[in-house]
């Protein structure tokens, strides 16, 4: 699959039904010399006041990736999983 066909696929989260975002507003790590996708990085959707105050994205890594359908791409990601926390960058 080429990255271009990624572009504006919405993020689902299988475990609870969140969207995350979607590809185009959000960044990849891809590694150089394969060209596989490691993780996809998503700002954080938060409220109002924290869009100002709060630079931190969620970063998904490849592996979490379940599906990739027309329009989504599906992941499972759990909120206890190490795996699945903010960063800031």
């Amino acid at each position: 699959m080429r990255m271009s066909e990624l572009i504006g696929k919405e993020i689902i989260n299988l475990n609870d039904g969140l969207k995350m975002g979607q590809v185009g507003d959000s960044d990849m790590i891809i590694n150089p010399e394969s060209g596989e996708i490691h993780s996809i990085i998503l700002p954080n959707r938060g409220t109002f006041v924290n869009l100002w105050i709060d630079r931190q994205k969620i970063v998904v890594p490849w592996e979490a990736v379940r599906k990739i359908g027309r329009e989504v791409i599906v992941v499972d990601l759990d909120h206890t999983n190490p795996r699945f926390r903010s960063h800031s960058f």
